[in-house]
């Protein structure tokens, strides 16, 4: 039967994990299951990895409680799972593999477990049974004397107080009136802030408000009575939940005196027996977690070094390979989130409690300010700290701590330094295989990072890649500052953050603040004005934004800035874009509230830099000189099609190869004088830059020779000389060079000389297709040429259509277009426009083969339209 259910869903990244733990922890630890807590969190984590992290979608948990047990059920959403089409044993794989290591620790965990599948979903359950409990007390105080017993009045009075979600007192039994002389009605509904005188200075510990929201609570306060007193209370809370969901705390009060009645027995001293070495929890923690779960197996040890010396809180630091910082990897108690991959230095303070090679007591922090930075400003009193060596080498320190001042002597440290003798080499194994893997997966992330960054010379795409790379792989959100010269000041070019909506936020709050300062020297550099712009801006906010009665008022404007102030909240760090000896830019990776790099993040941060300054100055120089090139090759092309009178003139021009404007083939149409037009289609032997060049040369000569009056051959015989005159580098080419001449009754004289060019093509309005020239020599071989000039017209309604070998020769295998298919493509274009008819050619070019073009192409089409 079940009587409680607790569900959530958690994304597909790395970190939904950690939070899945947390939720099934909380979760149970609320229902009074802890007995089952740890197995069940291990078996999660396991689960919920290979939900995430391999299957790579979210992960669905839901803890159903009965009567006997808790059922855990972790659903992912692959939707290429296969279903099993009959039974068959099923290999649950060993600890050394990667796959099945999940089943195989819920076979050696779970009372029960399977799996189940669906089209879209797999689901895998297991069932912990709660251990059989004898009848009667589960701890019990030695035989005393009558007069040693707790004092109490003729009769306990046990005060139940139920508070709901916001505070306020939903239930006040008859003996919380009678001890605190108040009636129901005059506090159901009043908060229990109101009535309560909390020991703890507000900020520095747990607070009223925070002992209400915890699963569960024990401690001492004070509540005011009607009289005006403060009456001293030993108080016990429980966080539940009803059936809609709604949560709310009940707390049992006693008078302080009384505090026997609801206290939990103290756990005795653990004895340095064999039987008790055989129970001790460490020595039943260790091989729980996966092996290479060294996240897990970190947590692990925080929590049972808090729990085997009654602490308020535990941390768990590794240290560095020179051994000369610790790495802040785990804590329980304090606020993790800011802590972790933390840096502290290993000889802080002054005097033997500031070492972390030996074990230290400090009695009270107040008396030794700074000897544990880990612990400022967190109300922590009294701490204990121990190494961890393997073979005498420092690899990390272990330390728990408590509110009260004095609770710790040189007992529990030698009991703390017994644990973690025997946890430290198994957390160095874990730490050395999890480093080998980031070196591993660092090869790789190298490996396609530099593939893609020499796969593009385009400079935003290379912007975009490098922020795509750094996000969420190796940092929150990322940013790119480019410098054009020296002399210019850093421009911010890229902003991403793996949350889309926070993009525009970062971006505005950036443009706000000063860019980093660019310097050369490498590695990366903390940069906090992110940081400091965040929180002034979410200070100010929240300064307006008082007298709001609830987050549904907030502004859109103020959500904004609050959710962009704990997005970048955390570390900032700034490396720098070298290339060619010169500073082009600053990769600006950032982290979420109080969060920190880990120095192997940084250290492969460093690396993508390197690759991504010279990918992003190789972009830039390309772009440049691309730039350049294709200034230069649109000032060979003609400027523009002069309108000639009574004709329609029209031109596609295709140059082939990447960044080409201009190639082999070229075009011109211009005006002679008054009432006379020349025009020209050449093809100039090769393609590119060097063809180029000859078809500036012959398209500026055609325009100076034929305005200076010479006649079309005459043209073509000195143009002929001069390609002649340019020795090595001249280019033979073929040439149509014609004049136009409109008439009065609506039709145009042409004269044209064709020099080893495609003939010319005449549509009429028959739909007949004709040569409108003969072939003579081309330029470019010969010196002495003999050419003539032929002479027809064009009626109206007829079409005329130049183009160049790119079109004609144009190749699907063995087939080729040629002067016979072009002629049918022309031949249905009777009625169209000139400008129609050069894009039927173009299309049918196009289509004649699969593969794109690889010549130069120019087609040009003149019409003398129909009298309307």
């Amino acid at each position: 039967m079940i009587t409680a259910r607790a569900a959530a869903t958690f994304d597909p990244v790395a970190r939904s994990v950690a939070t899945a733990r947390a939720f099934v922890r909380d979760t149970l630890q609320g229902w009074g299951y802890t007995d089952v807590v740890d197995d069940a969190v291990v078996l999660t984590s396991e689960l919920v990895t290979n939900a995430v992290i391999h299957a790579g979608t979210a992960a669905d948990v839901l803890c159903l409680r009965t009567e006997d047990g808790v059922r855990v059920e972790i659903a992912d959403h692959y939707p290429e799972r296969e279903i099993p089409l009959q039974p068959a044993a099923l290999d649950l794989g060993s600890l050394d593999s990667e796959n099945g290591r999940g089943l195989l620790l819920c076979a050696a965990l779970a009372s029960r477990w399977g799996v189940e599948y669906s089209p879209t979903r797999k689901h895998v359950w297991f069932q912990l049974d709660l251990p059989d409990r004898p009848v009667g007390v589960r701890s019990a105080g030695p035989l005393l004397p009558v007069g040693l017993l707790p004092v109490t009045d003729e009769r306990v009075r046990v005060a139940v107080v139920q508070v709901d979600s916001e505070g306020a007192v939903a239930a006040w039994n008859d003996d919380a009136a009678y001890l605190f002389g108040y009636t129901a009605d005059q506090v159901i509904g009043k908060q229990l802030t109101d009535f309560t005188a909390w020991p703890q200075t507000p900020g520095t510990s747990t607070g009223i408000a925070d002992a209400l929201r915890l699963s569960r609570w024990e401690g001492s306060y004070g509540i005011r009575g009607a009289d005006g007193r403060t009456i001293p209370v030993y108080g016990s809370h429980l966080r539940v939940r009803d059936p809609q969901g709604e949560p709310s705390t009940v707390c049992l009060l006693v008078r302080d005196y009384e505090r026997a009645v609801l206290q939990t027995p103290v756990r005795a001293p653990v004895s340095d027996t064999a039987e008790s070495r055989k129970t001790d929890p460490f020595e039943v923690f260790i091989g729980s977690p996966a092996p290479d779960d060294l996240d897990g197996l970190l947590q692990r040890t925080v929590e049972r070094a808090r729990d085997m010396l009654d602490a308020d809180a535990a941390f768990l630091l590794l240290a560095t390979d020179d051994e000369t910082e610790l790495e802040v990897r785990a804590t329980t108690g304090l606020p993790s989130a800011r802590q972790r991959f933390a840096r502290v230095p290993v000889e802080a303070g002054t005097g033997r409690y500031g070492s972390a090679r030996m074990p230290a007591v400090h009695e009270d922090l107040d008396a030794v300010p700074g000897a544990v930075p880990l612990l400022g400003n967190t109300g922590m009193r009294s701490v204990v700290t121990v190494p961890l060596k393997v073979e005498g080498r420092l690899t990390g320190s272990l330390g728990v701590a408590a509110e009260a001042a004095g609770r710790y002597s040189n007992e529990e440290a030698l009991r703390l330094q017994f644990a973690a003798d025997r946890i430290a080499l198994a957390v160095e194994s874990a730490r050395l295989g999890e480093l080998e893997r980031l070196r591993r997966g660092s090869l790789s992330f190298l490996v396609e990072a530099s593939d893609l960054l020499a796969g593009t010379l385009d400079r935003d795409q290379t912007l975009a890649l490098m922020a795509q790379m750094t996000v969420p792989t190796l940092a929150t959100w990322c940013a790119v500052y480019t410098i054009a010269d020296p002399a210019s000041d850093p421009e911010l070019s890229y902003v991403l953050h793996e949350d889309e909506e926070r993009i525009d936020g970062l971006k505005s709050l950036l443009t706000r603040i000063s860019p980093p300062e660019p310097v050369r020297t490498p590695g990366a550099r903390v940069w906090a004005a992110p940081s400091e712009a965040a929180h002034e801006a979410a200070l100010r906010t929240s300064m307006r934004s008082i007298g709001i009665g609830d987050a549904g008022g907030l502004g859109s404007t103020t959500r904004t800035t609050l959710a962009t102030a704990a997005a970048v909240g955390g570390e900032t760090v700034v490396l720098p874009l070298v290339a060619r000896n010169r500073v082009i830019g600053m990769l600006t990776l950032g982290k979420p509230s109080d969060d920190h790099f880990r120095q192997e993040i940084l250290e492969l941060a460093e690396d993508l830099s390197r690759r991504a300054a010279l990918a992003l100055d190789n972009a830039r120089l390309y772009s440049e000189r691309t730039a350049i090139s294709q200034s230069l090759q649109r000032s060979l092309l003609p400027p523009g099609l002069p309108a000639v009178p009574n004709v329609e003139v029209d031109v596609i021009y295709r140059a082939a190869g990447e960044g080409n404007e201009v190639g082999g083939d070229f075009y011109d149409v211009f005006p002679i004088r008054d009432g006379a037009y020349g025009f020209a289609i050449g093809d100039v032997c090769g393609t590119g830059p060097e063809a180029a060049a000859v078809t500036g040369l012959a398209r500026h000569a055609l325009r100076l020779l034929a305005r200076e009056g010479f006649g079309g051959p005459a043209v073509l015989e000195r143009l002929n000389a001069a390609i002649l005159d340019e020795g090595t580098r001249s280019r033979f080419l073929t040439l149509l060079y014609g004049e136009l001449w409109p008439q009065e009754d609506g039709s145009a004289l042409l004269k044209v000389v064709c020099a080893g060019h495609p003939l010319p093509l005449r549509l009429r309005q028959d739909g007949s297709v004709e040569p409108a020239a003969d072939p003579q020599p081309l330029l470019g071989v010969m010196e002495d040429l003999e050419l003539y000039e032929q002479e027809f017209t064009l009626e109206p309604g007829d079409v005329l259509l130049c183009v160049t070998d790119g079109v004609t020769e144009r190749r699907e295998g063995t087939r080729m277009l040629g002067d016979d298919g072009l002629a049918d493509v022309l031949a249905h274009c009777t009625g169209l426009t000139a400008g129609a008819v050069a894009a039927r050619i173009l299309r049918a070019v196009e289509r004649f083969a699969a593969e794109p073009p690889s010549d130069d192409m120019a087609i040009l089409t003149m019409r003398v339209p129909e009298p309307q």
